[in-house]
């Protein structure tokens, strides 16, 4: 029988719902991936949440359909009424149909006439509502870019607890939900599912011990049956598991952090010195998410004008920009003639909205100079967007030069890679921190639906002693590489001519990361030792496991020429380091060398 990581389409990790990468083991699954092959296509368990629908959402597109949908229609999924409205404007906007096609939106809500008994004092009932997007099936192309980029779509966890009230009737078309209530106008109960679903809803619920938080299961328990969230907090800790995490971010991670721990951390701390707390991190129901409000947030606040996207940057970040709102100006190659040219733009009245750039960068591991960016700002009137997700908090602190810093927390954040979340958290020092607190005041949605919040909080209490791992085991595999005469080129911080604005922004104890690249001289030798590699390989990165993937190939298959201009090669592999012992994937690499 095949290892999972060899099984074509199996969920990684393997046997979890809810994972966030799927298998793909050679570079042949990958270009079938890439061209819709049917024996890869047909295989596929699971795949990356914003680009492959997850089934139980698929399941309940489908039965909405069913209850209201005509021929040849098809449906999109969002927590919110605000974000529903975003993609029927956006398929309006870019939909080639003339003239523009008929696009409604279905919004389902919570039936309080369902249950008719009062709720006990200690409990107060939980649902999702949610917000169907229909539209023409020939608009699915166009519905999915909304999806894929603004990475708000409901989550698999929601879609199957929304698929339990509509069944149950529990979740009903918004105009039906209001003449029941007034037929029936009856204080309401919980609805009926497993007891996790009951829950107190005040942030300051008093944690009196760890068994509170851990449930059924023991903290030293190895047992970890996803369904039945044992390891997690109660239900009845949401709204503190989402505390949880905003303080330790705020916090600068500095240890291992219980939850209880965490709760009790005062909200004053953190690592600028005049008031940076958890009121200023964000919790979005994934990194991209992030990314995609930030700018959304930015234009409301500052203005409607084109952005910059300074980098090689991760796909989405650069379509976000180009897609919605007046487009960007995309400078590739991160240069400091590429700073040059924007500076020349600003001189002659050009006026920018923001700065996005990664630090460091998707895949090729460069870092731009935070110090002249923060200048050319400050100078002339721009925002600064960070996204650090490669970095990380505990190796790099770039909040100095942002005014807002985005995080992927499905990434090393989560590790377990079962679940998605994001963050955005505020300069309170930066220019513009007040135009942006009052504008997410009166804007910001929380749609991070609460179970997923449950999951992210247990998976990041060890973040701490991870990262220590996982940064010695990258830098041993860098060097491992670099050795090896058919390698043409490893992309790693450490290693890059753009060392030192990274050891600018390097903390104190911090490294240089878990993610690197590498290149071969050949594209044989490429494929040979990719297919050879006995590791977990799909999408993502930061994963507990180390993960490979050949990146070009998946990030950029129909455009491969075009990031070949920006020194991103068509057969690099990115590889995403673990938790294995050092010796184990020293072992494995050089198993995978040796067929060169």
């Amino acid at each position: 029988m095949l290892p999972t990581h060899a099984i074509v389409g199996a969920a990684i990790p393997a046997d979890t719902p809810h994972a966030v990468s799927v298998s793909l083991p050679t570079w042949r699954a990958n270009v079938g991936y890439e061209e819709g092959q049917e024996w890869v296509m047909s295989k596929m368990k699971t795949g990356y949440p914003r680009f492959y629908i997850h089934k139980s959402i698929q399941k309940l597109v489908q039965s909405i359909l069913q209850k209201f949908g005509q021929p040849d229609e098809d449906a999109m999924l969002f927590p919110s009424p605000g974000v529903a409205k975003q993609c029927k404007q956006f398929i309006k906007q870019r939909s080639k149909t003339i003239p523009a096609p008929n696009v409604r939106v279905i919004e389902l809500v919570y039936n309080k006439s369902k249950n008719p008994k009062t709720p006990k004092d200690s409990e107060t009932p939980i649902w999702s509502d949610l917000c169907a997007v229909l539209f023409p099936a020939e608009e699915f192309k166009c519905a999915k870019e909304f999806w894929q980029h603004s990475g708000d779509g409901v989550s698999s966890r929601r879609a199957e607890f929304c698929q339990r009230e509509f069944e149950e009737g529990s979740l009903v078309e918004k105009s039906l939900a209001a003449e029941l209530e007034d037929n029936n106008p009856t204080p309401p109960l919980a609805p009926k599912g497993p007891k996790r679903y009951s829950r107190l809803p005040r942030v300051d619920a008093k944690v009196h011990s760890q068994s509170d938080l851990n449930g059924e299961i023991g903290e030293d328990s190895s047992t970890y049956v996803e369904e039945r969230f044992g390891r997690n907090l109660d239900v009845a800790f949401i709204e503190n598991a989402k505390l949880a995490i905003r303080r330790r971010i705020a916090g600068t991670l500095k240890s291992n952090l219980a939850p209880n721990d965490a709760l009790e951390q005062s909200d004053e701390g953190g690592r600028l010195e005049g008031g940076f707390s958890e009121n200023d991190v964000y919790l979005h129901p994934s990194g991209m998410s992030a990314i995609f409000n930030t700018h959304r947030f930015l234009m409301s606040a500052l203005g409607y004008k084109k952005s910059v996207s300074y980098g090689f940057p991760y796909i989405d970040t650069l379509k976000i920009l180009q897609k919605f709102g007046p487009g960007c100006y995309f400078y590739g190659n991160g240069s400091q003639e590429d700073l040059d040219d924007l500076q020349a733009k600003c001189e002659s009245g050009e006026e920018i909205l923001a700065l996005f750039c990664e630090f460091p960068s998707n895949p090729l591991l460069k870092a731009p100079n935070l110090v002249r960016i923060r200048e050319l700002a400050d100078k002339y009137n721009f925002a600064v967007v960070i996204d650090e997700t490669v970095g990380n908090f505990l190796n790099v602190n770039v909040l100095p030069y942002a005014d807002v810093v985005v995080s992927s927390l499905t990434k090393v954040f989560s590790g377990d890679a079962n679940v998605m979340g994001g963050s955005s958290v505020l300069n309170p020092k930066g220019r513009y921190y007040q135009q942006l607190k009052q504008t997410l005041n009166t804007e910001f949605e929380d749609n991070y639906w609460g179970e997923d919040a449950l999951f992210l909080e247990r998976n990041s209490r060890d973040f701490v002693s991870r990262i220590a791992r996982i940064n010695k085991n990258a830098e041993t595999i860098s060097d491992l590489l670099r050795q090896h005469p058919r390698v043409k080129e490893v992309y790693y911080p450490k290693y890059s001519p753009t060392k030192p604005y990274y050891d600018n922004c390097r903390c104190e104890n911090g490294g240089y990361g878990g993610l690197l690249s590498v290149t071969f001289y050949s594209r044989e030798d490429a494929i040979a030792v990719f297919d050879t590699m006995e590791i977990s390989k799909g999408p993502s990165l930061g994963t507990n496991f180390t993960l490979a993937s050949p990146y070009t190939l998946l990030a950029h298959y129909g455009e491969l020429d075009w990031a070949a201009q920006f020194g991103v090669a068509s057969d690099l592999i990115r590889i995403s380091v673990g938790l294995e012992e050092t010796d184990e994937l020293v072992d494995i690499l050089n198993r995978a060398l040796a067929v060169l």
